[in-house]
């Protein structure tokens, strides 16, 4: 298993969406805002996570992702694995040519220890981590185009509101001149 850096974003992001699970559906935008990754490439992690069966989504105002299931069962190797497109490739692609057969065993081995080290830490190992380091959940409302209250502005003018009051204004103006 390869950590590249999708995995350590879409751990990050599964992370977010953990924390925020008891508050319904967690939008990409405000991934994006507290993450600091771009919401397109967001798009792009969550469609493999939801290919795997990790998040489940919906669209519409209100609308974002959860957990599909619980964050005790769902394990950092899963999310790691879930958005590597070579899966399986173990890290023994490298750039010094044709290993030996020793030397891929090392590679061989330690993608195992790698492997099973993430396997060991569940994402509600990381929220309680997470919450015991006392940084807690940070609830920043997000800046929403759609206002839950209507704006009224009553507009204020001085030209006249209708065919007659335009007339009226027009004869008063003539008189006056």
């Amino acid at each position: 298993m390869r950590m590249i850096t999708k995995g350590r974003f879409a751990v990050a992001a599964m992370l977010d969406v953990a924390l925020r699970a008891a508050h319904g559906p967690v939008s990409l935008a405000s991934i994006s805002l507290r993450q600091n990754i771009s919401a397109s490439y967001l798009d792009q992690l969550f469609g493999k996570l939801r290919k795997r069966g990790l998040v489940e989504s919906c669209r519409g105002p209100g609308g974002g992702y959860w957990l599909a299931r619980d964050a005790a069962s769902i394990s950092v190797a899963e999310i790691v694995a879930a958005v590597d497109e070579d899966e399986g490739e173990a890290v023994s692609r490298s750039t010094i040519g044709p290993a030996s057969d020793a030397a891929h065993e090392v590679w061989r081995r330690l993608d195992g220890q790698i492997t099973g080290f993430l396997d060991s830490i569940s994402l509600k190992t990381l929220v309680d981590q997470h919450l015991a380091s006392g940084r807690g959940i940070d609830n920043v409302p997000l800046r929403r185009a759609i206002s839950l209250a209507p704006v009224v502005q009553r507009v204020r003018t001085n030209a006249p509101n209708s065919v007659f009051a335009l007339a009226d204004a027009l004869t008063r103006n003539w008189k006056a001149s």
